[in-house]
Formats: structure tokens, sequence, C-alpha cells
């Protein structure tokens, strides 16, 4: 019993890292990895014959995954405003040993684009181009065969480029403009902002109806910028909010707390080509909680959070 646990705990990152790139929900996939882990438990229990259980649970929790995201789209579509992945603070003791292809799929650019992709897509391109299983291993897990799963790729990772950067940044380009930027923020200094975002940048915010955040993406540089110097204004300058650089999701970002240590938002930054080319800012609380005390931000604006 003691090994079938350690086994089992063993396991379980493993299933986490599926689910969550499956979900891009933190509480979804903790109860997908719940019932998988449940599930390889009771088949081991009962003495079935499991070559792999790696594999028995890869195929249960991509299996479960995608029947949760598909009931998700519909709530997804009724969504007050944009709709942002939970995020996840990457410790920074293990992000640099994060594989390329790993720290790729867990940033929050990349799992909005996945949500452009069906279920079956999603799980495809996550399961190859990611965790390396091979199209046969993939067709099995799936119930598919082997020339749908690879047609389903194919689609999935044309559509994945087509919204890519064609030039990434280095890790040390990307925490340096990350700080330039965050310097420039708190200073509300307009044209240090102007200077290094893309002129094409988008800033997407996901209050879920339950924080002030834009009702639609701001775009533009100078628009980009005047909306957070305003932001920033009133939350740091008058609340007394500070902001923290932290590792969103394996890339660059900001926490920002209220003057009592609560989180009030977590902003992910997409830096390509030298430049920042978005900014996604999570406020609703709801999508917060699962990293510590929350407050939300219409509270703080009004000096009550």
């Amino acid at each position: 019993m003691r090994h079938e646990e350690q086994l089992l705990e063993e396991l379980r990152p493993d299933a986490f890292a599926i689910a969550y790139r499956m979900l891009g929900s933190v509480a979804e996939a903790e109860d997908v990895v719940q019932e998988s882990l449940l599930k390889l438990h009771r088949a081991l229990a009962a003495g079935e014959c499991i070559a792999s259980p790696r594999a028995y649970l890869t195929t249960v929790t991509t299996r479960q995954a995608i029947d949760v995201l598909r009931s998700a789209r519909a709530r997804r579509e009724q969504y007050v405003g944009d709709w942002l992945p939970e995020p996840i603070i990457t410790d920074r003791s293990t992000d640099p040993e994060l594989r390329a292809e790993l720290a790729d799929s867990l940033s929050v650019a990349m799992l909005v684009l996945l949500e452009r992709l069906s279920p079956e897509q999603r799980a495809v391109l996550l399961l190859h181009d990611v965790f390396d299983y091979g199209y046969a291993e993939i067709a099995g897990m799936l119930g598919k065969e082997e020339a749908n799963v690879r047609q389903l790729a194919t689609r999935a990772r044309r559509h994945v480029d087509q919204g890519r950067p064609r030039f990434q940044s280095s890790r040390e380009q990307q925490d340096e403009l990350a700080r330039r930027f965050l310097d420039a923020a708190r200073d509300g200094d307009l044209a240090g902002l102007e200077t290094l975002l893309s002129h094409d940048v988008v800033l997407t915010g996901d209050g879920g109806g339950n924080a002030p955040s834009p009702p639609q993406p701001v775009q533009g540089r100078a628009d980009v910028a005047r909306t957070v110097r305003r932001w920033l204004r009133i939350a740091v300058g008058i609340r007394g909010a500070t902001l923290h650089p932290a590792r969103v999701n394996a890339g660059p970002g900001a926490l920002m707390l209220a003057p009592d240590g609560r989180l009030v938002a977590v902003w992910a930054l997409e830096i390509a080509d030298g430049e920042i080319r978005g900014i996604r800012s999570v406020v609703n609380p709801d999508k917060l909680r699962h990293l510590g005390p929350v407050t939300d931000l219409g509270s703080l604006l009004r000096g009550s959070g």
C-alpha cells in the first residue's frame, strides 16, 4: 500500500501538467487529477494488470480533461468580459529547469492560443509536441485511428503557429525588459512605457464581472501605456498597492498586492522581438484564490480593500 501511495504521489505532477494545460484552470485541473488518481488507485487495488501506470493515468486524465473542456466551452462563451486562464506562479528555482517545450506550453499566451483549438486538437498537440507521446500511443489513448490523430495534430499546429511570434527573446532579455516596464509603470513614466511596447500591443483584462476590467482589449502603444499609467496612479500612487516582479506561467510578470499583502492582480507579459506584445491582467478574485488571500480591485480603488 505504501508503495502504491508513493507511486500515485510521484505521478500527480505529470497528471496536473497535462490537465492544467488542457483546461487553463487550476481548480478544474486539480479535480480532474484527483478523479484520475482515484481511478488508477481502484484499478491497482482490483489487481488489474497495468503495464504502465503513467500511460494509464495520462489516458484517464486526458479523456476527463476533454470532457470537462467540452462543458467549459459553453460557460466560457457566457463569461463576462475576456476569459483568461488562471495564472500560476513558477518557482524561480525550478523554472529554468523546464524544458523549452514545457515552458512555452505553460505560458499564458500559449494557453490563450490553445483556446482556439477543439478539445481533441488540444490534447493531441500537447501529448505529442510537449509530452513526447507517439501518434500511435495517442491514438490508443483517445480511441482514434493514428491517421486521424496525425491530422488533428497538423491542424492544431497550423492554428497555433499562426498566432506565435516569429522571433522569441531570451530569458535574460525578457527579464530585463520586464524590469524596465515595471519601473516605468511605478514611476508613471508614459514615454518610458511607450518605448517598451510594440506598436500593436494588446492589453487584456479578466475581471469576470467581479472586479473592474476593460470591457474590451485595449490596443495600441499609446492607449495601452495610458491605461497602465492610469491604473497604477490610483492603485499604487493613491491606494498604496505595490507591484512585484514574478515568474507567471514560466514567463515574466508581476503581482499587485494591497497594502495588507492580499493579492489584487496578476500580470503576465508577452515579450518577443525585444518588445512587449501583450499584457494580460487577471483581477477576477475567483481566479486568484489558489495563490493565497485576495481582495478585488474595485475594493482597492475605493479605498476599502
